[in-house]
């Protein structure tokens, strides 16, 4: 599936959207392909499982176990407690770019947007959503709703309808 808009363009609205770290510049939120993330980790095994004889640092594939060749949204976070990471800050998933079903969807700003905005609004942080003010008259307002009915559903009628459910029927040679 082709990008609804490219990776480096959607990074870039959401760091301008959501701010970045003050200690090293890094974006609070960011969209990467799960396949090229790596993070370093303290591990006392090598990749083939052989125990090693010190734990040393090494660095693995990131989300290789759980989510394969699929976008995902991730947000910068304190890592507090007991862990194997190296770093004490890092990426952790929020939202992985698929359907219901597994199936790949690719990522857009909006989506990550509101993603992102539901998550601060949980967190208890400023009100993100916009607030919007009725400046059209009844009048108009229901004008436009018609005009938009007719665009949506213009060419609904109640012929059209049984002729498309099979209930309809049809007279040969006769025009009306």
């Amino acid at each position: 599936m082709e990008l609804r808009e490219s990776i480096e363009s959607i990074n870039s609205r959401l760091s301008d959207e959501f701010g970045r770290d003050i200690g090293d510049g890094r974006p609070f939120y960011r969209v990467v392909w799960s396949d090229d993330q790596f993070e370093k980790r303290i591990t006392t095994h090598t990749h083939f499982g052989d125990e090693l004889i010190h734990p040393e640092v090494r660095l693995l594939p990131k989300y290789k176990q759980y989510i394969q060749h699929r976008y995902v949204l991730e947000r910068l976070t304190p890592i507090v407690g007991e862990t194997d990471l190296v770093d004490k800050i890092a990426y952790e998933v929020v939202w992985t770019f698929q359907d219901k079903k597994g199936n790949y969807l690719p990522p857009w700003f909006e989506a990550c947007k509101f993603i992102v905005e539901n998550i601060l609004m949980n967190l208890g942080a400023k009100n993100y959503y916009a607030k919007y003010k009725d400046i059209m008259d009844e009048e108009h307002y229901l004008a436009e709703v018609q005009k938009m009915q007719d665009e949506l559903f213009g060419n609904e009628t109640d012929v059209g309808d049984h002729l498309a459910y099979g209930t309809g029927v049809v007279v040969p040679g006769r025009i009306n």
